[in-house]
């Protein structure tokens, strides 16, 4: 079991965090995912409120340190 599934991370919430790492802006996360740009905003909201983190920034850097 990864440590993301023990976090609650949905798989759709996994793929964003990818994109994220990757360094996609939320449009092109979007449009590489065929999702809106506010779908997109949710999945960030909720892996922020999932990981503790305050800002796109410090979830960013969680998941590099989680890979």
């Amino acid at each position: 079991m990864s440590y993301l599934s023990l976090r609650g991370v949905t798989p759709a919430e996994g793929q964003v965090l990818r994109h994220l790492v990757r360094g996609l802006s939320n449009r092109s996360i979007a449009a590489e995912l065929v999702l809106s740009h506010r779908t997109v905003e949710s999945h960030i909201s909720r892996l922020l409120a999932k990981t503790g983190c305050k800002s796109r920034t410090q979830l960013l850097l969680w998941a590099l340190a989680e890979r």
